[in-house]
């Protein structure tokens, strides 16, 4: 199962070519993370967070959740749209102390024909605050997560 995220597009995501500049994509995937798998900081901002949003991020907690790896495959442009991008977020893989997070990044809800833009897959590590030393997925983020696991997204290579 996935986890849509609307993510609005700024007029400074755009370069000299007028489109969406890959280093703000890769800013963009960030914002979805943060919604996706972080904790809202108080319990207004809880009723729309999705299910996922389990790691306790704020200052002084006890985990970090710091990025291993991530690889981006664009697939077409991004003109910049003032209806917000559909991006969809799941979990490719859990691992001990990480996990793989998988995004597409699609045109506005509703769009006909829908059009796949980048497809992502970040590798997020799970590090105790105190000793900068990787942790064990709890039992409550496994829970949370395990629903969204689909496989993961397997990238065109050059020469395969």
């Amino acid at each position: 199962m996935r986890v849509h995220i609307p993510v609005q597009l700024r007029w400074s995501d755009l370069d000299a070519y007028g489109h969406v500049n890959n280093v703000q994509v890769l800013r963009l995937l960030e914002e979805v993370r943060v919604v996706a798998f972080w904790q809202a900081d108080d319990e207004t901002e809880r009723d729309g967070m999705p299910q996922t949003a389990v790691i306790d991020a704020r200052l002084g907690s006890s985990t970090l959740s710091i990025i291993a790896r991530t690889e981006i495959e664009y697939l077409k442009t991004i003109e910049y749209r003032r209806r917000p991008l559909d991006v969809q977020v799941w979990v490719g893989r859990l691992g001990g102390a990480d996990l793989d997070v998988c995004y597409e990044i699609w045109s506005p809800a509703g769009t006909e024909p829908a059009e796949l833009y980048a497809r992502a897959v970040t590798t997020v590590a799970m590090v105790d605050a105190t000793t900068m030393l990787p942790r064990r997925l709890r039992s409550e983020e496994r829970e949370a997560w395990s629903p969204y696991i689909e496989e993961t997204i397997r990238f065109k290579r050059r020469g395969a």
